[in-house]
């Protein structure tokens, strides 16, 4: 009886001994995160839609994998608030454990991205804040745009139960915070440990393995995202300060070869200029097929115009493909400023290159009128009349100056050298001009 409670006991105690070895397993396996799965996803250089279609193709891609952690390695210098505010939206959206990890600056739009996820860790050299809007020229915006970003701001510090105080004061430099180095008048921008000392960041960490640890996924599967080189090349080509250089770059190529023979270097590098700006635009998601659809249809009626009199087609495929522009852009002031740019440029162009090549050369020499038909070719307006030169004969009206007279017998319209001429006066041909006939008194 003892020796068969004995194995009991020692059946049991050994199903315990392994069940709690396997509990330890599975603890030690969750807590290093192993079986789990993070993408690392860089936000890095201007804050543009470029940089929003990418978030959007990378995240899209972590929530189909069912990645258990999303980390963004921020370093940017800001960039478009629009595009910042549709990335905050689809981080909010995000079902998924986000941290934004500030490996060097997260300013201006980058520090409003970072507020939007759930955990901010920074390396000990890294920045963030400096968030005021700036207009496209250099110059601080309205009130209304101030207002309504640092309302943005401290929404999306609230939204993940941090000081909303820090926040406001990254956007709006009428805030007091000379405790924090940041008095009035002047953007708040924090250091890590600041940072960490307001709960505006969890933790410093020294570099990814160590943020991996922290969060308890260091024996996770990494998958780290990149941008295509299409999405790298959109970045560039739909950045503010690009567009309206390419647009005024195909215009000029436009304009010059207009004053070309042909069709040449100039006009192919315009196409170019234009099918690149399309094409940035359409891999960030900006245009779609009824707007390249729209520009073909517009370069078909200026063609078409060169056969169809009126001006009308021609207008209209000037319309349609303004229009494909707007169309391509979600900041209609932005746009408009790049044609207005590119039309600037092509008048200065139209002046330099009428004054310097003339309107006979080129393009425009399918529309002027280089015939003439001079007396020399023998062509006349109408009959000459140079065989009544030095015929006398009576002013049949008074001549003031003009009149009728009757010379060699015929009935003519004639007018005097300038002087009034009595009716019935001798007259005398002095001079003919086709059918012009110059009289003078006989006395």
């Amino acid at each position: 009886m003892k020796k068969r409670s004995f194995l009991l006991l020692t059946y049991f105690l050994s199903a315990f001994l392994v069940a709690l070895l396997s509990y330890d397993s599975v603890v030690q396996a969750q807590s290093d995160g192993k079986g789990k799965l993070v993408y690392i996803i860089p936000i890095e250089n201007t804050v543009e839609r470029g940089l929003e279609a990418f978030l959007n193709r990378t995240t899209g891609e972590a929530v189909n994998a069912g990645a258990d952690h999303i980390v963004f390695e921020i370093n940017t210098p800001g960039g478009r608030v629009d595009s910042a505010e549709n990335i905050a939206a689809m981080l909010q959206d995000l079902d998924i454990p986000t941290t934004s990890y500030i490996v060097s600056r997260a300013l201006s739009a980058g520090s409003y991205i970072a507020l939007n996820t759930d955990y901010i860790y920074m390396k000990p050299q890294a920045t963030m804040g400096a968030s005021g809007v700036i207009n496209s020229d250099g110059t601080a915006a309205n009130k209304k745009a101030q207002s309504a970003w640092t309302a943005a701001m401290k929404s999306a510090a609230e939204s993940k139960g941090r000081d909303p105080l820090y926040a406001a004061a990254m956007a709006d430099p009428s805030i007091n915070l000379e405790q924090m180095n940041a008095p009035k008048g002047e953007f708040l921008t924090l250091g890590p440990t600041t940072a960490v000392e307001v709960g505006y960041a969890e933790a410093i960490v020294k570099d990814r393995t160590e943020l991996l640890d922290v969060l308890g996924l260091s024996g996770a599967k990494v998958v780290e995202k990149e941008t295509t080189l299409a999405e790298d090349v959109a970045r560039f080509l739909t950045s503010p300060v690009v567009v309206p250089i390419l647009l005024t770059i195909a215009s000029i190529g436009f304009i010059i070869e207009f004053f070309s023979p042909g069709f040449g270097l100039p006009g192919s590098i315009g196409l170019l200029s234009l099918g690149l700006f399309f094409y940035g635009h359409f891999i960030a998601g900006l245009a779609g097929y009824e707007a390249i659809v729209l520009l073909v249809l517009g370069i078909g009626l200026i063609v078409a115009e060169l056969f169809i009199p009126g001006g009308f087609v021609g207008i209209a495929g000037v319309g349609a493909i303004v229009a494909s522009l707007f169309m391509s852009t979600n900041d209609a002031g932005n746009m408009a400023m790049s044609i207005g740019i590119a039309v600037l440029a092509s008048i200065l162009v139209s002046v330099i290159l009428f004054k310097s090549m003339g309107m006979e050369k080129g393009f425009f020499r399918h529309f002027i009128l280089k015939d003439a038909t001079t007396t020399e070719l023998g062509y006349v307006t109408s009959k000459d009349r140079q065989d009544l030169m030095g015929m006398e004969g009576i002013a049949a009206t008074t001549l003031r100056p003009s009149g009728t007279g009757i010379i060699n017998e015929e009935r003519l319209d004639i007018v005097s050298e300038g002087n009034y001429i009595d009716k019935d006066a001798r007259i005398k041909v002095v001079k003919t001009e086709g059918s012009r006939i110059v009289v003078r008194q006989v006395k």
